[in-house]
């Protein structure tokens, strides 16, 4: 019962629980209407779902292009743009279960617990971001540089991106509206990638980045006149590289700002009721022992290596071994655009089919067009064929993760019904596993590179080096495209088990709505008595 609902006055009993009065006086039950359904407007979900595009536009924008920014820009060596993308990707990875530790240690306040953190790391992120595509004038700390700014930035938007993830479970107890939210969320952070592509793509693409004829050249006379020569142009792309971060950070601006401004969060009924907050290492442990949250997490971790090794190599394959050196910024704008105009078809899909279906539908399709791409020719018009046909598969990579994970975190609440405070655990170490293997991969794939004998700023490479860009962009994600979706059979909740939980749910919720009717009512009895 509401506060003050129901209360006639007059009669004595009125002030006494019903528990204690005689059966014949006790009032007759008040049969609770059926609580209405969290529906979020599409204002709502439009608002929360632009939040994901700054994560995705920088995280496109690094994925794509730094590795070729840092080779052929910056003129870092083979070796150490290795070391700061392994580096900077496992410190990122480090950082999220740390936020996420921080996070469940933080307190409710007027905006939230999550909201306080986008609010005050997006300032600082922007301005680290837009230093990492800044070539200082020491040339013997560029790497330091570099390493430097890309960990604080990727700390900074981990701060953003680990409480905005974690958001998803706080907009609505509702699984449609979830659901319904997490595909508006797909949606614009696939544009966000196409924005990312096409922003730092088209903005470089309009200047020619200069290379050498022959980088292993001796004589010191033709390298001067080489470099007299390109030091105009490399200037100029090296202010297209600053131009594009100026832009992409102000759309991390405009996008933190309309979150804010847009959602609100909401804590579940029974998680007011909890006396005392778990510990985060006890969460930990009972999340990492969470059978299907394992099996999730291992499932899209060989496939969401698979993606991030084509991102990784994907502008140096086109550029080297492919021949398309002034393409394949419109190549990553084909796979982008074709990605988002297929998240609702696969929303739709998997409302009609089931998550684990669209999984194997999905996923397996990048399979035929990467062994396509392996054994073709140096074709434009089938490369550009292929690139919308992959957005078909990327599409699904982006959408089905995070409108999974939700339903984990139910089935964990169902199993551990006092365990609250945990999902920005479980958003946290889903990251984690991702982003730590991404940057092995990266890491990996670039010193292979260096074995392979990779010429910075050369306009061609050795054929060892074209070879292991085709190993890294096709036979290798095509393995591990395999291994996940072999993985992922293992998976338990379907979609009538999501069914079961929903009801459960459900039940729990009005329970605790009720006890905490009682509650107020003991409340204001002890108080008048």
């Amino acid at each position: 019962m509401a506060k003050g609902e129901g209360a006639e006055s007059g009669s004595a009993a009125g002030l006494l629980p019903t528990g204690i009065l005689p059966a014949a006086e006790r009032p007759a039950q008040v049969k609770k209407e059926p609580k209405k359904k969290q529906q979020l407007s599409i204002c709502n979900k439009l608002c929360y779902a632009v939040g994901g595009a700054p994560y995705q536009v920088t995280g496109c924008a690094l994925g794509f292009f730094l590795q070729i920014y840092l080779l052929d820009v910056a003129q870092v060596d083979p070796f150490s743009a290795s070391i700061i993308l392994f580096v900077g990707r496992a410190w990122d990875a480090f950082t999220d279960p740390l936020v996420g530790f921080c996070i469940s240690k933080s307190s409710w306040t007027r905006l939230g617990r999550l909201m306080p953190w986008i609010i005050f790391s997006t300032p600082l992120a922007i301005i680290a971001y837009f230093l990492i595509w800044f070539v200082p004038d020491f040339p013997q700390g560029q790497a330091l540089w570099y390493l430097l700014f890309y960990c604080l930035f990727e700390t900074l938007v981990t701060c953003f991106h680990v409480p905005y993830s974690a958001l998803t479970m706080f907009i609505s107890t509702e699984q449609s509206e979830r659901d319904s939210a997490t595909a508006y969320r797909m949606t614009v952070e696939v544009l966000g990638t196409v924005l990312g592509t096409a922003i730092q793509g088209q903005i470089v693409g309009q200047v020619d980045t200069p290379c050498l004829q022959d980088p292993k050249d001796s004589s010191l006379a033709t390298e001067g006149a080489n470099r007299t020569q390109s030091t105009t142009s490399l200037k100029e792309t090296q202010n297209a590289y600053l131009l594009a971060a100026g832009v992409i950070a102000s759309i991390y601006v405009v996008c933190a700002v309309i979150l804010t401004l847009g959602v609100r969060e909401q804590r579940e009924p029974y998680e007011t009721q909890q006396a005392e907050p778990m510990s985060f290492f006890r969460g930990l442990r009972l999340v990492m022992s969470h059978g299907p949250y394992v099996k999730l997490i291992a499932g899209f971790l060989f496939t969401s290596l698979a993606f991030m090794l084509v991102e990784g190599n994907f502008a140096l394959f086109c550029t080297y071994t492919l021949g398309f050196r002034n393409e394949f910024q419109n190549l990553l704008l084909a796979i982008m655009l074709s990605a988002t105009f297929t998240i609702p078809v696969w929303q739709w899909f998997l409302t009609r089919f089931g998550k684990k279906t669209a999984v194997y539908i999905g996923i397996s399709s990048a399979v035929p067009f990467l062994i396509l791409v392996a054994f073709m020719e140096s074709n434009l018009i089938v490369t550009y064929v292929v690139a919308v046909a992959a957005g078909i598969s990327v599409a699904a990579a982006f959408l089905l993760p995070w409108s999974m994970l939700p339903d984990v975190i139910d089935d964990f609440h169902l199993k551990q019904p006092q365990s609250h405070g945990t999902e920005p655990i479980f958003f946290s170490f889903y990251v984690f596993f991702t982003k730590f293997a991404s940057g092995v991969s990266l890491g990996i794939s670039t010193l292979s590179l260096d074995f392979a004998g990779y010429q910075t700023r050369g306009c061609s490479q050795p054929e060892r080096v074209k070879f292991t860009l085709k190993m890294l962009v096709t036979i290798a994600p095509i393995a591990l495209i395999l291994l996940g979706l072999l993985l992922f059979k293992l998976y338990p909740i379907d979609e009538e088990k999501r069914r079961q939980n929903k009801k459960a749910l459900q039940a729990l919720r009005e329970e605790a709505s009720s006890s905490g009717c009682s509650d107020t009512d003991s409340t204001e009895l002890a108080s008048i008595l």
